[in-house]
C-alpha cells in the first residue's frame, strides 16, 4: 500500500497495524496481510465503505399557494451507499403515501434518492411545517432533516356571534362578525334584508361589530355580514327576532 493517507501504527513480530485517514469510496475492497513463512500464510478482510448522504433539499414550493391547488414537494439527497431512506412528516406526523426514486450516481457506487409529496393545499395546512428526514446507517441514528413552512392563502370564513340569545323590546344587542382568511380580510360589510342598515342612529357599526340599541319589532329581519380578501368573498346571515 503506497498512499500518504495510510500510516503504519505498529510493527512487531506479532502485529502489523495500519490506519487509513480521510477514507474514500475507493478504499473499499479486500485487504490482505501476509506472513512470509514457508509457505507464505495470508489473512484477508473485506472493507466496506459507507457513502454518507448529502444534506437533503426540498424543492417545488412557491409561496404563497392558493387553497385547492396541487402541491408537489420533492426531497433529494445524493452520495448515499447503500441508498438512503427518505421519510416525510407534516407537523411531526408521518405522511405515508409518497413516491420514492433511486438513481445510481455517476461514480456507479453511490445513489441519489428522491421522494415526492403530492397533495392538495388546504387552509388547515397554513403554517404547517413539512419536513423531509433522511435516515442512513452512516449517520449514527442522527437523521438529516430539511424543513419547509407552508403558506396557504384562502377565502374568508365568516361567523356571526350574538350577545343576546333572547332579545326583547327596549334591550340592546351586539352582533360580532368573526372573519378568518389569508390575507387578512378587509373590513366587513353589514346589510339588513339585502339593503343598507335602515336606522344608522341606533344601528352602529364599529369595525366587525354591529350594535343595535332600543330594540323594537321593526328591527326584525335577516342581517348579513360579508368579508372579502384578494382571494374571494364569503358571507353569513343572522335572523333577528325581537320578542
Amino acid at each position: 500500500l503506497r498512499d500518504n493517507r495510510i500510516e503504519l501504527v505498529r510493527a512487531s513480530w506479532h502485529e502489523l497495524s495500519i490506519s487509513v485517514s480521510d477514507v474514500s469510496l475507493s478504499d473499499e475492497g479486500q485487504y490482505t496481510c501476509s506472513l512470509f513463512t514457508m509457505p507464505v500464510k495470508t489473512s484477508k478482510a473485506f472493507l466496506t465503505v459507507l457513502g454518507v448522504p448529502e444534506k437533503p433539499q426540498i424543492t417545488g414550493f412557491t409561496s404563497p399557494v392558493m387553497e385547492g391547488e396541487r402541491m408537489q414537494l420533492t426531497c433529494k439527497t445524493s452520495g448515499s451507499k447503500p441508498a438512503a431512506d427518505i421519510r416525510w412528516f407534516k407537523n411531526d406526523k408521518e405522511v405515508k403515501d409518497v413516491k420514492y426514486l433511486k438513481e445510481e450516481d455517476a461514480n456507479r457506487k453511490t445513489f441519489t434518492v428522491s421522494s415526492t409529496l403530492d397533495f392538495l393545499a388546504d387552509r388547515s395546512d397554513d403554517g404547517a411545517v413539512v419536513s423531509c428526514r433522511v435516515d442512513h446507517e452512516s449517520l449514527n441514528s442522527t437523521p438529516q432533516i430539511a424543513m419547509q413552512v407552508l403558506e396557504i392563502h384562502y377565502t374568508p370564513l365568516v361567523k356571526i356571534i350574538s350577545s343576546n340569545s333572547w332579545p326583547e323590546e327596549g334591550q340592546s344587542i351586539v352582533l360580532t362578525c368573526e372573519s378568518k382568511g389569508k390575507p387578512v380580510p378587509e373590513p366587513v360589510l353589514w346589510t339588513k334584508d339585502g339593503g343598507e342598515l335602515p336606522d344608522p342612529e341606533r344601528m352602529v357599526v364599529n369595525g366587525r361589530v354591529l350594535s343595535i340599541s332600543f330594540l323594537n319589532k321593526t328591527d326584525n329581519g335577516t342581517y348579513r355580514c360579508e368579508a372579502k380578501n384578494p382571494i374571494g368573498r364569503n358571507s353569513t346571515e343572522y335572523v333577528l327576532i325581537v320578542h
